[in-house]
């Protein structure tokens, strides 16, 4: 697998303060399999679909905070850089860049309104292994109630262009790597549940979305909206019974004509 251009979404990981019980949910709505956890890193553990790396829960660290959530990496080949422009752009450096082993490096941090997201620099451990396919990966989308400090930060930190969504009723904008749109940015409406932080939503490919929802909602997650039929495919926004936001996408069932997308 090549090294990811840098600012493209290349891995995702988990808090659970029940790791066994999120084992339980992701494995029954999302089909994953579960590698042994890594005592020297925390018992890490990765999860796998058709026996290819996707994702990661492991639990929290003494002492840290916060509840339950998943968070993005961006690919960079220098964290120490990267953690330069994220102050230099007003955002927040959580967890100062580390080397994780032969893996790569990391760092964990904030943008101005309070997204979280990660920046992983590859060693040996590249990101996902599959994409893009049930069970992985898929897409992703910046949540957040101050939509003008995303847009101006998120850019100065990594190479993207900017587009915006021609729809009226939402606020909604694209950043690209070169042609390729690789996250989404939409403002937090009313609709959100009153309290939930801010929040970059990691969407993972399913083979039936409302079986995930119904999934979900049966094992005690929660729908915040959807589903929802769309040119993208039908999709929904989900909270686990944890309380960590994430996103299912059924990129076979599309509907409607793609939006228009045009230069900001």
């Amino acid at each position: 697998m090549a090294v990811q251009p840098e600012g493209t979404p290349c891995w995702a990981d988990a808090t659970f303060t029940d790791v066994e019980a999120a084992k339980a949910f992701y494995g029954d709505v999302l089909g994953w399999t579960f590698g042994e956890g890594s005592s020297e890193y925390g018992n890490y553990t990765q999860a796998y679909s058709d026996g290819k790396a996707v994702a990661a829960v492991v639990p929290p660290m003494p002492g840290q905070e916060g509840p339950p959530a998943w968070c993005l990496y961006l690919a960079s080949p220098d964290v120490e850089a990267a953690a330069r422009r994220i102050r230099e752009a007003g955002g927040e450096v959580v967890m100062e860049p580390m080397r994780v082993g032969e893996f790569g490096s990391m760092l964990l941090a904030r943008d101005p309104g309070g997204v979280p997201f990660g920046v992983w620099q590859a060693g040996t451990h590249e990101g996902f292994e599959k994409r893009g396919e049930s069970g992985a990966y898929c897409w992703a989308e910046v949540y957040t109630r101050d939509p003008g400090a995303s847009d101006a930060f998120f850019p100065a930190v990594f190479p993207y262009r900017t587009r915006r969504m021609e729809d009226g009723a939402v606020d909604f904008k694209v950043f690209e790597l070169g042609d390729e749109p690789v996250l989404g940015r939409m403002a937090m409406t009313p609709d959100f549940p009153h309290g939930l932080p801010p929040y970059v939503g990691v969407y993972f490919a399913v083979e039936d979305c409302d079986a995930a929802v119904a999934g979900t909602t049966e094992r005690g997650g929660s729908v915040v909206f959807g589903p929802i039929d769309s040119p993208f495919g039908r999709f929904a926004a989900l909270i686990d019974p944890q309380g960590a936001p994430f996103a299912v996408l059924d990129l076979a069932r599309t509907t409607g004509d793609m939006p228009r997308i045009s230069d900001v």
